[in-house]
Parts: C-alpha cells; sequence; structure tokens
C-alpha cells in the first residue's frame, strides 16, 4: 500500500513541478504556511510535552499488561485499546489547537482572497507565504470566527491518495507484490546461506532486487500510468493549472479525487 502511494505521489509531483516553473508568477491567490515553524509556537511546543509525558506512562502502563497476556489476541486487544487511548488523549490535547489554527489560515487566506493554501516544503517558488500572518492571529487573544464565505474557486485541483490507494484494482497489486517479497525473502534467504563467498552473496543480492524490481515494474508501474494519465485528463477537463497531493493542501483547492477515482475504475 504505501509503496503504491509513493509510486503514485512520484508521478503526480513530476507533472506538479514542470507546471509549477511554467506558472508560478501567475499564481498570487496561492498561499503556503510554514508548518514546521507552526510547531514550534509554544502553545504546540507545551502540548507536546504534555503528550510525549501522557504517552511516557501509557508506555509503561501498556508494557505491564502485554508481558502478562496469555495469546496473540490478548496482546493485539491491549495494543488496540491503549493506541486509542492515546488518540483520545492527543485529540483532547492537539484537536483544539488545530482548530484554532484552521480558522486562523481561513481568517487570513479569505483577507488575502486566496483560492488555496499548502505547505511550505512543497513550493519551489512563487505563492505567498502566510505563516507570520496566520501565527499571529493563531497567538492572539481572541476567538476566530469562521470564514464567512467559501474559499473562491482554484486553478490547482488536489487529489486524495488514500482514497485511490482503496480502489480493489490497487488493493489487489499490493496484496499481491507484499506475498511475492514474503516468497522471494525465503528463497533468497536459503541462496545466501548457501553462499561462500563475498561476491556470490553480492550476486544473490542483486538478484533478489532485480526480482523485486521487475515484479514492480510488471505489478504497480501500469497503475501509475493509468493514475498519471487519468489525473491528466481530469485536469485539463477542469482546466486545471496543476494538481498536487491531499495531503499537501491545508486549505481550499479543487478536489478531483472522485473524478480519478471513476477514471480508474474503469
Amino acid at each position: 500500500m504505501k509503496r503504491q502511494a509513493l509510486l503514485c505521489s512520484l508521478a503526480l509531483a513530476a507533472g506538479t513541478l514542470s507546471a509549477t516553473v511554467a506558472t508560478a508568477a501567475d499564481l498570487t491567490d496561492v498561499g503556503y504556511v510554514d508548518q514546521a515553524d507552526i510547531a514550534n509556537l509554544p502553545a504546540f511546543v507545551s502540548a507536546n510535552r504534555q503528550l510525549a509525558s501522557y504517552k511516557s506512562q501509557l508506555d509503561s502502563q501498556y508494557n505491564a499488561q502485554v508481558r502478562h497476556a496469555g495469546t496473540d489476541a490478548d496482546k493485539q486487544r491491549i495494543t488496540m485499546q491503549f493506541q486509542q487511548q492515546l488518540n483520545d488523549k492527543q485529540q483532547e490535547i492537539v484537536g483544539p489547537l488545530y482548530q484554532r489554527l484552521q480558522l486562523a489560515i481561513a481568517a487570513v487566506s479569505t483577507t488575502r482572497n486566496m483560492s488555496i493554501v499548502v505547505d511550505k516544503r512543497i513550493v519551489i517558488y512563487g505563492g505567498q507565504d502566510i505563516t507570520r500572518d496566520v501565527e499571529t492571529i493563531f497567538s492572539g487573544p481572541s476567538a476566530i470566527s469562521p470564514p464567512a464565505a467559501s474559499p473562491p474557486p482554484s486553478e490547482i485541483g488536489f487529489v486524495d491518495q488514500n482514497v485511490l490507494d482503496g480502489l480493489p484494482k490497487v488493493q489487489s497489486a499490493n496484496s499481491e507484490m507484499s506475498q511475492f517479497e514474503t516468497t522471494q525473502r525465503q528463497l533468497y534467504a536459503s541462496k545466501l546461506a548457501l553462499a561462500h563467498s563475498q561476491s556470490e552473496k553480492q550476486q544473490v543480492l542483486s538478484d533478489y532486487t532485480k526480482s523485486i524490481s521487475d515484479k514492480q515494474n510488471q505489478l504497480l508501474t501500469p497503475l501509475v500510468d493509468q493514475t498519471r494519465s487519468a489525473t491528466e485528463s481530469v485536469a485539463r477537463k477542469r482546466n486545471l493549472l496543476l494538481i498536487v497531493d491531499r495531503a499537501d493542501v491545508i486549505y481550499g483547492g479543487t478536489d478531483i479525487t472522485s473524478d480519478v477515482q471513476n477514471a480508474l475504475a474503469k
């Protein structure tokens, strides 16, 4: 699953970069936020310290219970229970901060007439940095009102890779790839054990790498090509300048996930 997501993301990124250079000067309604800088705000630093302290206590309790678990099923149940406790605590501590942050981003975006805000790490050139404005509003004492209107239509679209990974043919390909890798590891582990010299071992490892690469090209590369083709087709029909991954979009943008999903399902 992760491999396919990575490959498809790379396919999308290749098209994104070339379009970015050509159109960056025209994208005045595109903003970006340095989320790494925002993470260093006192409120987030304090929240993460609280969460780390809670996790440390939880880990001690978890390890004690797991040691006394009688079966694998018990261990899995305990793991799920403690993971849910950690998730709940994270939502309690950090959730309100993220909600306020989203409102601050929306407020600045409305003022600046932004149609989309993305993560700074994907920006090579162009766009407007709204990080400081967002931090000022976020750190202020006043409540932040939700925007009165939705962001204006954006010429930048996005695709939710997690949704595409849920398509039956993607899941099937990933499952087959995973099974193939398991079989090949066992096969080449036996060959490696029989190798006597360093050169023989290197040859075994080289053969293993090639077998995995060949299988990836057979199973996954066609899906990457299909995803790229479907995304490009939808983007042209919707008159979009470029497409990014949903994970990089913070606010606004045009969601074409369902269109791409429908195209791939045919």
